[in-house]
């Protein structure tokens, strides 16, 4: 592992933060980097704290993805593309809205909502996408409960109550195939 340790905060929007380096399709949002992460990447260099800095495979160490992926119409390339842009080893750190949750369908740019089985043809099933060399392994999976959810009930019962689960947070490793 190059451990780069450089973090990507793809689709930073207004969460601009100083120590990443911040990835939009909107220009509006004056990012670092200006890409659209579903379409085909080629090495770009862009300006970074006074300096080039060269953007290709495995350069990052880690990559922020909070409310993005909910966004992006193609999916498969986009998580395509993250997975190359990072180093063996590299994770990226996701948050989505869960697919029963209120919030996961009142924004209108929203394309899809995820569930636990989201990431089974991004891990273990990676060969069905025609991924070769990496795929990504589950590290962690965790359930962000809606305002006013009954935590006294048991987990199990908690996810299968619609509007219980508002997002699930999920930190992805890329590893060798």
């Amino acid at each position: 592992m190059q451990n780069s340790g450089l973090t990507l905060n793809l689709g930073s929007g207004r969460d601009r933060r100083d120590e990443c380096i911040n990835a939009d399709i909107l220009e509006r949002a004056k990012p670092d980097w200006l890409v659209d992460i579903s379409k085909p990447l080629a090495a770009t260099t862009i300006d970074w704290c006074g300096e080039p800095l060269e953007i290709g495979p495995g350069t990052f160490s880690k990559i922020i993805a909070i409310d993005v992926l909910e966004h992006i119409p193609d999916l498969v390339a986009a998580m395509t593309n993250c997975r190359d842009l990072l180093e063996m080893g590299g994770e990226m750190h996701i948050s989505v809205p869960y697919d029963l949750s209120l919030g996961a369908w009142q924004d209108p740019t929203h394309v899809r909502a995820f569930n636990e089985n989201s990431w089974v043809y991004y891990c273990a099933w990676a060969w069905y996408l025609g991924w070769t060399g990496s795929r990504f392994n589950m590290e962690h999976l965790e359930f962000r409960f809606s305002a006013g959810t009954d935590l006294e009930l048991p987990q199990e019962q908690l996810l299968r109550t619609p509007r219980a689960v508002e997002s699930m947070y999920v930190i992805l490793k890329k590893v060798p195939i």
